[in-house]
C-alpha cells in the first residue's frame, strides 16, 4: 500500500499518528540499546576518576599538614610571604644517609 492510499483510507490524523508512533519507538529502542550502555560505561569511569581525585585531594592536605608540622618544629612562623621561602629551605636541608649493611 502507497502512503496516499493510506491517508485517504484512514485520514491523515491516524497516519500521521501512527508514523509519530513508530518514530518514537524507533527512538526509545536507539536510546535504550546504543546510548544506554555508553553512559553506564562512562558514569563507572567517571566514578573512578571522581575516587582519583580524592585521594590526590587527601594526599595534598596530608603533605600540607607535615610541612606546617615541620616549618613549626623548626619554630619558624609561617606567613603567606615567606611560605616559599620556607618550603624551599624544607627541600634543600641535604638528607641523612641511611645505614645499612655493606656488602664486599
Amino acid at each position: 500500500m502507497d502512503i496516499a492510499d493510506l491517508i485517504s483510507k484512514y485520514g491523515f490524523p491516524i497516519v500521521a499518528a501512527v508514523g509519530l508512533g513508530y518514530f518514537v519507538y524507533y527512538i526509545w529502542v536507539w536510546a535504550t540499546k546504543t546510548v544506554q550502555p555508553m553512559l553506564d560505561q562512562a558514569e563507572t569511569t567517571l566514578i573512578a576518576l571522581i575516587d582519583r581525585i580524592r585521594m590526590l585531594d587527601n594526599d595534598l592536605i596530608r603533605l600540607n599538614q607535615k610541612l606546617n608540622t615541620v616549618l613549626q618544629l623548626r619554630g619558624k612562623e609561617i606567613t603567606e610571604e615567606n611560605r616559599n621561602e620556607l618550603i624551599e629551605e624544607v627541600q634543600k636541608k641535604p638528607k641523612p644517609k641511611k645505614k645499612g649493611f655493606k656488602y664486599k
